[in-house]
């Protein structure tokens, strides 16, 4: 089923402002997606307490995109904090058996590569294991950036090898680019600024919906 994620973004953000924008778009999301970085795998850093989100996991879905250096290590504190899929970067991914392991205990698991990685990074991993793929449709960092076309040639090869495999993009996603993702075989969008920075949420949330529907 395909489904717009919202996701608050990467900048450096207060717990306010994150909080303002999880309640703008709770009534009419099904999921939201919440950016963990620490300054290594991208410059930026984001708050990271899961803490917060606790009374708002109790009746939405979250899930997590750990850009960390090896996110094996946040995958409790997230799932106490009631997290329900965890996604983390390949790049920064020690023991991705592990991690995989470890994740579908707590959840589901996901596996994310970021721009420049190509999908023979993903080789040696079985993605049969997984409940998600997340292809970066930029470059990992700020939140706001270009999406990047190329990048669907990585899932269109994923849907050709990999028929049933839920596939997310993340990045750049909104109305002009929102249907090429889809026909190349995404099926969850991950939606920041196409969202945030319009003046009407609900009803880009809906246009964006429509158009993948």
């Amino acid at each position: 089923m395909n489904e717009i994620i919202p996701s608050p973004g990467t900048e450096n953000k207060s717990w306010e402002e994150i909080e303002k924008r999880v309640r703008l778009v709770k009534p009419f999301a099904k999921s939201i997606h919440i950016d963990v970085l620490d300054g290594i795998f991208a410059p930026n850093i984001t708050f990271s307490d899961p803490t917060k989100f606790s009374d708002f996991t109790k009746e939405t879905f979250f899930e997590v995109h750990f850009m960390v250096e090896n996110p094996l290590q946040y995958l409790k504190e997230w799932a106490d904090a009631g997290f329900r899929r965890f996604i983390g970067k390949l790049e920064k991914m020690p023991e991705p058996v592990e991690f995989f392991a470890q994740g579908q205990l707590l959840g589901e698991v996901g596996l994310a590569i970021d721009g420049p990685t190509g999908i023979d990074a993903l080789d040696k991993i079985n993605l049969n294991d997984l409940d998600c793929l997340l292809i970066m449709t930029i470059n990992a960092g700020f939140s706001g950036q270009e999406f990047k076309p190329e990048m669907l040639e990585k899932v269109r090869t994923i849907r050709g090898k990999y028929p049933y495999l839920t596939i997310e993009v993340d990045g750049g996603i909104n109305e002009a680019t929102i249907a090429e993702a889809k026909n190349a075989g995404a099926s969850r969008f991950v939606a920041t600024s196409a969202l945030y920075k319009t003046e009407n949420i609900a009803k880009e949330f809906t246009k964006l919906t429509s158009l993948i529907e």
